[in-house]
């Protein structure tokens, strides 16, 4: 078995499971081109709703968001005479945010198969807090980093765009299995990029 972090942060080292950090650049990624002013803007919300609310899918991605008003307040909220409270604010941009993810998934995994994959650049965990003796050896670059070229986004991107963790942490893992026999090292970091 690898050396992977079976209580991390228990002497000290900082980091996230690199999964999460690779579905937040996935986000970032699905978010451009998207809508950028906020939610809490008379523009931002306007071109929410009408993302939202042209189509059924879009409809029910509000569903799954918790967003339960009659088709009047709806009609009200489009109509820019009635704001909806913070919580449906919130509620509405995670549907647009869940919405938009589903949308662009086969587009983004398109950008990132192409060209024999992409590759990606993982910046180890943080073990400054962590006492000498207890410190591991993490192999990386002259950089201080480790790269790798991740060939099939398949699974990556499915359990991305289902919003499945766990699925994702699998997927991801999988393909961390390239950095060799410390891919362990790897479950955990302080950063996780690349581009597509």
């Amino acid at each position: 078995m690898p050396e992977r972090s079976l209580n991390f942060g228990l002497y000290g080292a900082q980091g996230r499971k690199s999964a999460q950090l690779a579905a937040e650049v996935l986000d970032r990624l699905a978010l451009e081109g998207g809508i950028r002013s906020p939610v809490t803007t008379r523009r931002g919300l306007g071109a929410r709703l009408n993302y939202l609310t042209n189509s059924a899918a879009g409809r029910q991605a509000m569903a799954e968001a918790g967003i339960q008003v009659s088709r009047a307040t709806l009609r009200r909220w489009v109509q820019h005479k009635q704001t909806p409270s913070r919580a449906n604010l919130a509620r509405l941009d995670a549907a647009y945010r869940a919405y938009r993810r589903r949308n662009v998934a086969r587009h983004l995994l398109q950008r990132l198969n192409a060209r024999g994959g992409t590759r990606v650049e993982i910046q180890p965990l943080d073990q400054s807090g962590v006492p000498d003796p207890r410190r591991r050896v993490i192999a990386t670059d002259r950089a201080g980093f480790r790269r790798l070229r991740i060939r099939r986004w398949d699974r990556i991107v499915d359990a991305w765009a289902a919003a499945d963790d766990a699925a994702l942490a699998d997927a991801w893992e999988v393909e961390l299995t390239d950095l060799g026999s410390q891919w362990g090292q790897y479950e955990y970091a302080t950063s996780v990029g690349f581009s597509a």
